[in-house]
């Protein structure tokens, strides 16, 4: 699966992440791009002023480093997940 830099991709990131114990927020600021957990919440804070392709590269990089039920994900979802993993991203 080739990475595609568009709105649409970057949608289907935020959908899979959306099925997860994961907040995605995008906030403005002079911060790195990343993942926290605030108080046993788990949050995920995106610069708001990323290009498109800044945003995927991002979430990307995150997807890489957290741990994802995959049991909790829709078929869809699951699919996505493993086609990424098979990419050289190593999920």
């Amino acid at each position: 699966m080739s990475v595609k830099y568009s709105k649409h991709f970057l949608n289907k990131l935020e959908d899979l992440l959306a099925e997860t114990d994961y907040i995605l927020r995008y906030e403005r600021g002079n911060f790195n791009s990343g993942w926290c957990i605030l108080k046993d919440t788990k949050i995920i804070i995106v610069n708001k002023f990323f290009a498109t392709d800044g945003k995927i590269n991002c979430l990307l990089d995150i997807l890489k480093t957290i741990d994802i039920d995959k049991s909790s994900l829709s078929e869809k979802n699951q699919k996505l997940y493993y086609e990424l993993a098979q990419t050289k991203l190593e999920l």
